[in-house]
């Protein structure tokens, strides 16, 4: 896999190997918090779904959860 292309100054070069390195963890971690964020809606919406499941009106959960 060819390395991506940079703009340093004006001019268009590909990565260092340093600078590929980093890429990929950051790129990385953007994917673990892109993840976390996901799996937080769905437990968030999981539990909604559970408590309109109990019989609590939509006010009732939206004053326990902050919706």
């Amino acid at each position: 896999m060819t390395k991506p292309i940079v703009n340093d100054n004006g001019n268009e070069r590909e990565m260092t190997d340093a600078e590929y390195a980093q890429y990929q963890i950051d790129a990385a971690d953007a994917a673990a918090q892109q993840q976390a964020a996901a799996d937080a809606d769905a437990a968030r919406a999981s539990a909604i779904a559970k408590l309109a499941g109990l019989g609590l009106t939509p006010d009732e959960i939206a004053a326990l959860v902050g919706a």
